[in-house]
């Protein structure tokens, strides 16, 4: 199963991120940078002693460096998960063996949690680009669905 986050990395709502920054022991300083990024503020690039000038950046809902922030973002996503889940930044797979209706509803029952997991997290799957790819023989190609919609089979 291929899932894809909607504009992931630029998404990653605020709040949410600095309580996982804190959870993991990461400095007041850097919490409150990132804070910060929720009000309208100036910023300037230093390289060793040149210094750009300073300019208006405004309130966008992004985190700087977000494939870092999103994968600390992410970490606990895999939290209850029964089948084997591979996380890199927005690219999550989703795969098990599926032999028997256990397990079919094992991965159903992740697709699930993944579901809660977003809507939890303020965040959403695009699902036009989340795939089920069957493979072996006599594979049943079971349909899955993640909330209210089927999630397309690709063809092996």
């Amino acid at each position: 199963m291929y899932l894809d986050f909607c504009r992931a990395v630029n998404i990653v709502p605020h709040n949410i991120i600095v309580a996982k920054l804190e959870r993991h022991g990461f400095d007041v300083w850097t919490t409150q940078w990132i804070r910060n990024w929720q009000d309208d503020h100036f910023q300037r690039l230093a390289i060793n002693s040149s210094m750009s000038k300073w300019r208006s950046m405004s309130r966008s809902g992004c985190i700087p460096h977000g494939p870092v922030l999103f994968n600390i973002f992410i970490n606990a996503i895999d939290s209850g998960i029964e089948c084997t889940l591979s996380k890199f930044v927005d690219d999550t797979k989703l795969s098990g063996a599926v032999d028997s209706l256990e397990g079919r509803d094992a991965i159903q029952s992740d697709l699930d949690r993944l579901e809660e997991w977003t809507c939890a997290n303020h965040m959403k799957f695009n699902k036009a680009k989340c795939k089920v790819l069957h493979v072996g023989q006599g594979n049943h190609q079971y349909q899955y669905r993640l909330g209210d919609e089927c999630i397309k089979s690709s063809p092996v």
